[in-house]
C-alpha cells in the first residue's frame, strides 16, 4: 500500500462516516464468529485474505523493538495463513465431529478502540483491540486479549478483510486448542 500524501486522507465528517462505516462492518464480523456463521463469515474475506498471529517473546527493554514477536512469513507463528487454509479450518468445524469443538464453545468477541490509520483509494488499514472471550464445556474458559490490525478493501459487495495481523498480549497461551477464530 502507497503512502497517500496528508492532504488524500479523509478528515471531520467524511472521516467520522468511514469509521462508522467500518465499526459497523467489523461488530458484524464479530456477530458472525459468535454466531456460528462461519460461512457467511468467509464471504466478508478477500480471495487474496492473509490472517497471522506472530508469537510473543519476553525480552529485555532494550530488545522490544528487535525481537518483541517473530516476523510473519519466515518464523514461526501461531498462525500465517490464506483464505484456503481457512476455509479448510470453516470445513472442519462444520463437519460437527471437530475434536476440539465438541461439544461447541461459547464464544464472544469484542472489537474497541477502532482507529483509522491510513486510507489510500479503497483500501483503509484500521488499528484496533480485541477480546475473545471463550467457554466449553463444564470450566475451560480462555481469553485471547491483544490489539490488531486490519486492511479493508471497498468492493462493490461491501467491505473485504485483505489481511489481518493480531498481537497477542500473553506470551504464553494457556489455551489447551485455538479452534476459535481471533
Amino acid at each position: 500500500m502507497t503512502v497517500p500524501t496528508q492532504s488524500a486522507q479523509p478528515t471531520g465528517m467524511r472521516r467520522a462516516e468511514l469509521l462508522s462505516d467500518i465499526s459497523e462492518f467489523l461488530y458484524y464480523e464479530a456477530d458472525l464468529l459468535d454466531e456460528r456463521r462461519y460461512e457467511e463469515w468467509l464471504d466478508l474475506l478477500a480471495d487474496d485474505y492473509h490472517y497471522s498471529v506472530p508469537l510473543r517473546m519476553n525480552v529485555m527493554y532494550n530488545d522490544v523493538a528487535a525481537r518483541e514477536e517473530t516476523k510473519h512469513g519466515s518464523e514461526v507463528c501461531w498462525f500465517d495463513e490464506p483464505k484456503t487454509t481457512v476455509e479448510n479450518r470453516v470445513q472442519q468445524l462444520l463437519t460437527g465431529v471437530h475434536w476440539a469443538e465438541e461439544p461447541v464453545s461459547r464464544v464472544s468477541h469484542i472489537v474497541t478502540n477502532l482507529r483509522i490509520v491510513e486510507v489510500s483509494g479503497d483500501e483503509v488499514e484500521v488499528s484496533a483491540r480485541f477480546f475473545v472471550y471463550r467457554n466449553r464445556v463444564a470450566d475451560e474458559t480462555d481469553f485471547f486479549v491483544g490489539r490488531r490490525r486490519d486492511w479493508l478493501r471497498r468492493t462493490e459487495r461491501g467491505w473485504k478483510v485483505f489481511r489481518r495481523v493480531l498481537h497477542l498480549d500473553q506470551s504464553v497461551l494457556m489455551a489447551k486448542n485455538l479452534s476459535v477464530f481471533l
